[in-house]
């Protein structure tokens, strides 16, 4: 791809849609990260061409040859983002060059080629434009997965050179399959999601692969998610399995981990940061211990604990267990900060509520 010019896709008609009929019935209760659309998006890189073979085609699998670098040396990364119906029948997508910004870092941590911001955009708004009729009415959304992985045939440890971006969509509900006012917490003191100088900060499939002991873990505990502490002293709180975390105390003010490289740096974390800046909520970014935790938990300066993410958006923290034993926050359930900025950022993203810091992309 010429760097004046811009890289042109091309359309692959679907030669059998799903019916909307058999669509629609999906739509009433997709679950989340089950039901499909019809489409992809795929553009292949090598070193020598750029980026090029920019397509939008049927969801299909994808053909891999055995020795592809990914399967052995796991250069891989991925974002994910959602878009919204609007009133109109249009969509909606919720600052996704952010999640562009971010998909450029995580491959610049994985020595991988970065995606321009132009064409991410392009990628994204070009699957929703096309299967936009997959976005559920009421709370649904249509969850966006970009990912980019080495597929150079070879067996030897180094950066590929070949690489293979793929966009694909699904039409999603409610991220956890409880209904319970708030989630349950596992404190994991015996596995570490990240050290300093890893991957951490990067969305990458490693990190979430190294997770799945620890979750498998708190599911054996009663618990719908676990909580990692930080690699060197394992006291300091860093995030969920797949979420950051705040905490709301008696005072009005919230607290959230700080970033630095072991921690995921959130759109969601960083939105709610905005919209508390708006609403005069002071918030500190300062290290945070699960010895405070449980000691404001017991003492009652702790009101209030929610994880958030694209996913999951803002959920609350009702009880947080570990091998020492659990505790309750607040009354059990959510509180009112955290409804309150669930609501400011839920309104923003489903154009309720007027967007004065342009975070809202619409796809035309």
């Amino acid at each position: 791809m010429s760097k004046t010019e811009p890289l042109k896709f091309v359309h692959h008609p679907h030669p059998s849609p799903l019916p909307a009929d058999q669509r629609a019935a999906l739509l009433k209760n997709p679950g989340f990260g089950r039901v499909f659309t019809d489409h992809m998006v795929t553009i292949r890189y090598h070193e020598k061409r750029g980026w090029h073979d920019a397509r939008i085609e049927p969801r299909a699998p994808i053909p891999m040859d055995p020795a592809a670098a990914v399967l052995h040396y796991a250069q891989e990364v991925f974002e994910g983002l959602k878009a919204y119906r609007t009133a109109d029948g249009g969509a909606t997508l919720f600052r996704p060059d952010e999640n562009a910004r971010r998909f450029q870092q995580s491959a610049e941590r994985l020595a991988m080629p970065s995606l321009p911001v132009p064409l991410f955009l392009e990628s994204i708004d070009r699957l929703v434009s096309l299967d936009r009729a997959w976005i559920p009415d009421g709370d649904g959304s249509l969850y966006l997965r970009p990912f980019m992985f080495a597929n150079e045939v070879f067996l030897g440890v180094k950066p590929s050179s070949d690489y293979l971006y793929v966009v694909i969509a699904s039409s999603v509900g409610a991220y956890f399959k409880t209904d319970a006012p708030a989630v349950s917490v596992w404190v994991s003191e015996e596995f570490t999601r990240a050290a300093p100088g890893g991957t951490g900060a990067a969305k990458c499939g490693g990190n979430y692969a190294a997770s799945l002991l620890a979750q498998a873990e708190a599911i054996r505990h009663g618990c719908d998610q676990v909580v990692f502490l930080d690699a060197v002293e394992r006291r300091w709180v860093e995030e969920l399995g797949g979420m950051n975390v705040f905490f709301v105390l008696d005072d009005g003010t919230m607290v959230t981990p700080p970033l630095g490289g072991t921690i995921l740096p959130g759109i969601t974390r960083a939105s709610l940061l905005t919209l508390a800046k708006d609403k005069a909520i002071k918030v500190r970014e300062e290290p945070y211990s699960i010895d405070q935790w449980r000691a404001d938990a017991a003492s009652g300066r702790l009101r209030e604990a929610f994880a958030c993410g694209t996913a999951a958006v803002v959920t609350p923290i009702g009880t947080v267990r570990s091998k020492d034993g659990e505790f309750k926050i607040g009354n059990g359930g959510p509180g009112t900060r955290t409804e309150e900025l669930k609501a400011a950022l839920v309104d923003i993203q489903r154009g309720r509520a007027a967007d004065k810091h342009g975070w809202i992309h619409k796809v035309f």
